[in-house]
């Protein structure tokens, strides 16, 4: 079956992935950008759908929504902006596509409020503690709303080779710093962008009705601190140079999740591409381009 993929935000870590994923797969792909799509204007993100779908030729028609305003603590002075991108914006790409195509929607595991010592399932209650996590909610419950061919695929942690992010910042201090110190009561599971990619692909090629909701992460968990001592290993440096620290010593306007761990089991059972030892997709990743 041929597909034609729409895909935002396609200049960031996960939009670059994405593009690289479905490079020589014969489908058709039209990546756009903020230079393309405004996600502040709902006539640019409504018009930009349907004059995609208007000329889509293929069996299947699918949009991928990795845009986002992503500005953990700007959006906490600037919440108004964060709410129309993360959470109008994907109702307005649902609403275009209802009847006539998928929605895979990214979001993130700042909807929970990070208080659990378990991983969160799918259905676990909501409670967002930044304006970045309500902003993204509210993105969820715009596309619930619409209801149709859609699916808000949750995921946290994600590095790529692409833009910035903690592995790469740890990897320039490992070059700028005879110490780091790293926050180790904060537990998540990094994601690789690439694998990330791989699973949303998959997910926007199933056959039939896809989840309404789905997390999709690396598989195990670790601390910054844990993450950083690895990072530093991959760089043949001596991971104590890593030194561990508080939350407490590091105040951001953002709260952040102490917990953000996500249960990827609905996941698995869905058939998707199986979720990679988060260990074992950084030693790739390392190798693949964060030294450049």
């Amino acid at each position: 079956m041929s597909t034609a993929w729409l895909v935002t935000g396609a200049h960031g870590q996960l939009g670059n992935d994405l593009q690289l994923a479905l490079a020589g797969s014969g489908d058709h792909l039209t990546a756009v950008g903020r230079a393309e799509v405004d996600l502040t204007d709902e006539a640019s993100v409504r018009g930009a759908v349907r004059s995609w779908l208007s000329g889509v030729t293929a069996d299947r028609a699918v949009v991928v929504n990795a845009a986002a305003y992503t500005a953990v603590d700007a959006a906490e002075d600037d919440e108004y902006t964060a709410l129309v991108v993360n959470g109008h914006a994907p109702g307005w790409l649902a609403e275009e596509l209802a009847g006539r195509g998928r929605l895979v929607h990214v979001s993130t595991d700042y909807v929970f409020d990070g208080t659990a010592t378990a991983p969160y399932p799918v259905d676990a209650p909501t409670a967002p503690r930044s304006a970045y996590g309500r902003t993204k909610l509210a993105g969820e419950q715009a596309v619930a709303a619409v209801g149709g061919d859609a699916s808000v695929v949750r995921t946290a942690w994600v590095h790529g080779r692409h833009g910035g992010n903690f592995v790469r910042t740890m990897v320039a201090l490992e070059q700028a710093r005879d110490t780091v110190s790293v926050v180790d009561d904060q537990v998540g599971s990094p994601t690789w962008s690439a694998d990330l990619a791989a699973g949303l692909v998959a997910l926007g090629r199933v056959d039939g009705p896809v989840p309404p909701v789905l997390h999709c992460t690396g598989a195990g968990q670790v601390s910054w601190f844990g993450l950083a001592r690895a990072v530093f290993t991959e760089l043949g440096a001596d991971p104590a140079r890593v030194l561990p620290t508080t939350s407490a010593a590091f105040v951001r306007p953002a709260p952040r999740p102490a917990y953000s761990v996500l249960d990827g089991s609905a996941w698995d059972a869905a058939g998707l591409p199986a979720r990679r030892d988060w260990r074992v997709a950084l030693h790739e990743a390392m190798a693949e381009g964060y030294r450049d």
